[in-house]
C-alpha cells in the first residue's frame, strides 16, 4: 500500500475509533478492567466519618492530632491485543472482512488502554508469531499499532491460537489482560490447557469475529469453494440438503465447543457478527465484566 493511501487509511481509523472509545467506551473500559490495586497516595487530617482503620498512627503520634492516609486506585495496566492475522480474516463481504472488524475492535482498545494511562502492545499470529509489538504509551505508539493492523502482510496464513497464547504466557512476565481476537477456527486439543495456564497468570478475554455467511451454505447448486489458509479448492452441491445440514451440524459444534472451552477455563468472551453492530457485543462484555467486580 502505497505511504499516502496508508496515512488517509490510519487517519480514517483514527477519527472514528478515538471518538468511540472517548465518547462510549472511557468509563465501561475503565470499570471492567481494574488495575493492581490501592495504592497510598498521602495523608490528611482525620474528618468525622472516617474509617478509623486508615488512620496512619505515626503521623497521628508525631503531631499531636489524627491523620488518615489517603489511598488511590492504582490504575495503570499492561494490555495485550494477541491478533489472527491467518487467511480466513480475509472472508466477508465487500465492505465487512473480518479484517476490517478485528482492526477497528483492535484500534478502539488501545485507544481506550492509553486513555486510562495503560500500556499496550500486539503479537500478531498465524499458525507462527509473526510480530511481537511491546507494550508502550503514547499516541505514536498508538498510531504504529494502527499502521501495523491497516498493512501488515504475514508470513504464513495458518492459524495457531494455541501457539500464541504460550507465546504470551511466555513473554510478557507481570499479569496483564489480554485480548485474543479471532475467528477461532483452530481444533488444537492443547488450546485448553493454552488458555487455562496464561489465565492464571494474566488476564485473558476472547473475541471472536465472525461472518453470518460462514454459520451456513446457501442453496445456490454447485460452488466452487476455497480454503483461504492453505489455498485448495473444493466443489461443494450447494442444493443438497444432506451437505447443507452437515456444514451447518459442523457450525453449530465448533461454536459448542468454543462456549463450552471458554467457560471452562474462566475466560470471558464476545462473539461479534462482521453484519452487526461490534460495539453493542463489546458494551455488553465490559457491563459483564464490571458487575463481577
Amino acid at each position: 500500500m502505497e505511504a499516502t493511501e496508508l496515512l488517509k487509511k490510519v487517519r480514517q481509523i483514527e477519527i472514528k475509533t478515538r471518538g468511540l472509545s472517548r465518547n462510549i467506551f472511557a468509563g465501561e473500559y475503565h470499570s471492567a478492567f481494574k488495575g493492581r490495586g490501592m495504592a497510598f497516595s498521602e495523608v490528611r487530617e482525620y474528618q468525622f466519618g472516617d474509617d478509623i482503620r486508615n488512620i496512619d498512627w505515626n503521623v497521628t503520634a508525631r503531631y499531636n492530632h489524627p491523620y488518615v492516609k489517603i489511598f488511590e486506585e492504582e490504575r495503570e495496566l499492561t494490555v495485550m491485543l494477541l491478533i489472527d492475522v491467518s487467511g480466513s480474516r480475509e472472508f466477508g463481504s465487500a465492505e465487512k472482512l473480518k479484517k476490517n472488524i478485528i482492526t477497528e475492535i483492535s484500534a478502539i482498545l488501545s485507544f481506550s488502554a492509553i486513555q486510562n494511562n495503560d500500556k499496550i502492545g500486539v503479537i500478531f499470529f498465524s499458525n507462527t508469531i509473526e510480530k511481537f509489538i511491546p507494550p508502550k504509551k503514547g499516541k505514536s505508539h498508538i498510531l504504529r499499532i494502527i499502521r501495523e493492523l491497516i498493512d501488515f502482510q504475514p508470513q504464513e496464513r495458518g492459524t495457531d491460537i494455541t501457539g500464541a497464547i504460550r507465546y504470551l504466557t511466555n513473554a510478557i512476565k507481570k499479569r496483564c489482560t489480554a485480548f485474543v481476537i479471532s475467528d477461532f477456527m483452530d481444533d488444537n486439543p492443547d488450546l485448553d490447557m493454552a488458555l487455562s495456564i496464561a489465565n492464571n497468570k494474566h488476564d485473558v478475554v476472547a473475541l471472536k469475529v465472525y461472518d453470518d455467511r460462514e454459520k451456513e451454505l446457501p442453496s445456490i447448486g454447485m460452488i466452487k469453494l476455497k480454503d483461504a489458509e492453505t489455498g485448495q479448492y473444493v466443489w461443494v452441491d450447494s442444493s443438497s440438503k444432506r451437505i447443507r445440514k452437515t456444514y451447518s451440524d459442523w457450525w453449530n459444534k465448533h461454536v459448542a465447543r468454543l462456549d463450552a472451552l471458554f467457560k471452562k477455563c474462566g475466560i470471558d468472551y464476545a462473539r461479534i457478527d462482521t453484519n452487526e453492530d461490534y460495539v453493542k457485543s463489546l458494551m455488553t462484555l465490559f457491563k459483564k465484566r464490571a458487575l463481577k467486580q
